[in-house]
């Protein structure tokens, strides 16, 4: 019997083993954009102020916006009648925590837990001090019930300034993996905790259990032109990490020390240092930092411009902004001759951002560093200088002392006009609210416009240092408080993060 052959396939059409096996191509990670808080009509807007100070308090403070505020023009103080107007914002004391026993140096606000069915959600706020110690607390994402507003009324009859507390406000626990102080802290996501020592080490804690995963060392620098009468004992010249910034995607980030004219670029998939990356002389001698000064960045952080990434570093004097290839970009402070403290991107219309920065003089200016609103140095040594859009505060709108910290809060309203909260605090003790609204930080053509709206003014009666806020989230109907604040959720993004 003759054998059967067998069915040769073409050329132009290669046979598949069955049993190869092909790599499924993984799903690329997209970095998700921050989320906006939508106005309502007829609902307040409750805003959750957390103030760090100089006096080892801790305070926490609810602004509520009244929706007539929303809607009414911005100086309109009287009804028709030619009665006064309410108040467009209600302070409230929401809890006073002895945190530490030296002063607060900073503080960080987790995004909030993934909503559950039948509970309510949770942020983590982080506090560091000159203590060595970072106080982990839990607070709740909602304003009180209205049954608990109501038990609290008795108190507020009896006290000099109203009182909203909420018992799910309280602490977890303390870190001790640092052994100097504490500089910098931030969750880039609901699983991660990074903080920033003086003892040269940035640590990766994770939320679930609260465990050192890795610890990044920056080595310490070498004193260089110590005067012969200098006092210091060994390794007492000034060292430790200032500040650090983490890319959206969570894959790199940027660090800035003590006694260095340089930053340090780290590899957050493999946990070691990816580059040195030194500062231009030219660049320090144009924005003040020449031979008799300290030449190391204070704060930097990451945005973009012109639909790339960019990152600022600030300087105690002036901010440079430099591209992913590394070189300045541009200046900001131009002939402004004033102390920086912070600075934040704050994203405008579309893809468009500005650089805001506050400032010893009790401002708050915006830059644009986009192309169009570079001005081109007069001569080719020099940096370019970014247009400041508008400023806010400052000595004509009554505030003359400086801006310690600040932060941006994007709100839209029904028709998806979006606008801004801005929270401003600094050394006098005064926490401030203002609003901006759509098109104040547009380009017109004026450079540094005086914008905003003051909405009110809360006397803290202590020295703050660091400055935290969120909008809480309406208490969904039958939501009750959960016990176990970050489970579930964060074993999903430690299952993504590796």
């Amino acid at each position: 019997m003759a054998k059967r052959k067998r069915d040769v396939p073409q050329a132009a059409e290669p046979a598949e083993r069955p049993n190869s096996k092909k790599p499924k191509p993984k799903p690329q990670k997209t970095v998700p954009a921050p989320t906006i808080h939508k106005l309502s009509s007829d609902q307040p807007v409750t805003i959750q102020i957390v103030a760090g100070s100089y006096d080892r308090v801790l305070h926490g403070v609810t602004a509520a916006v009244t929706p007539s505020a929303l809607a009414q023009p911005a100086k309109k103080k009287k009804s028709e009648h030619g009665v006064s107007a309410p108040k467009p914002v209600t302070f409230a004391d929401a809890f006073l925590f002895d945190a530490h026993s030296s002063s607060l140096r900073c503080l960080a606000l987790s995004p909030p837990s993934v909503p559950a069915p039948g509970q309510t959600q949770k942020v983590l706020l982080a506090t560091g001090s000159t203590d060595e110690r970072i106080n982990i607390y839990n607070l709740s994402a909602h304003p009180p019930s209205n049954r608990s507003a109501e038990d609290q009324k008795v108190l507020s009859s009896i006290t000099p300034r109203p009182v909203l507390e909420n018992s799910k406000n309280r602490e977890l626990g303390t870190l001790l993996h640092h052994s100097s102080n504490i500089t910098r802290l931030a969750f880039p996501n609901r699983s991660k905790l990074l903080s920033a020592s003086e003892d040269s080490t940035i640590g990766v804690a994770r939320t679930r259990d609260w465990a050192l995963l890795h610890s990044f060392k920056c080595p310490v620098p070498k004193l260089e032109g110590r005067p012969s009468g200098d006092t210091a004992a060994a390794g007492g010249g000034p060292q430790g990490v200032n500040d650090f910034a983490v890319h959206p995607s969570n894959k790199i980030m940027l660090s800035v020390s003590k006694g260095e004219h340089c930053m340090r670029l780290w590899n957050l998939e493999t946990g070691k240092k990816a580059r040195v990356l030194n500062f231009e002389k030219s660049a320090l001698v144009e924005i003040g930092e020449g031979r008799h000064c300290t030449g190391e960045a204070r704060r930097i952080v990451w945005g973009s411009a012109d639909g790339e990434d960019e990152f600022a570093v600030g300087f105690e004097r002036d901010v440079l902004v430099y591209g992913m290839d590394c070189r300045p970009k541009c200046r900001l402070m131009g002939d402004t001759k004033t102390k920086v403290h912070e600075m934040r991107y704050v994203q405008t219309e579309g893809e468009e951002t500005v650089v805001a920065v506050s400032t010893e003089d009790g401002r708050v200016c915006f830059f644009s560093t986009a192309k169009e609103m570079v001005k081109a140095p007069k001569t080719a040594e020099k940096l370019p200088v970014a247009t400041m859009v508008a400023q806010l505060g400052g000595s004509k709108a009554g505030v003359t002392g400086r801006v310690k910290d600040f932060i941006v809060l994007p709100v839209e309203d029904e028709e998806g006009q979006r606008s801004w909260f801005i929270v401003t605090a600094g050394s006098d003790g005064k926490i401030r609210l203002w609003r901006l609204k759509a098109g104040d930080l547009r380009s017109t053509g004026e450079t540094g416009r005086q914008v905003g709206e003051l909405l009110g003014t809360y006397e803290t009666q202590n020295r703050i240092t660091c400055l935290g806020a969120f909008i809480m989230i309406p208490r969904p109907d039958g939501a009750e408080e959960s016990e176990f604040e970050f489970e579930s959720e964060e074993s999903d993004d430690d299952s993504d993060d590796e």
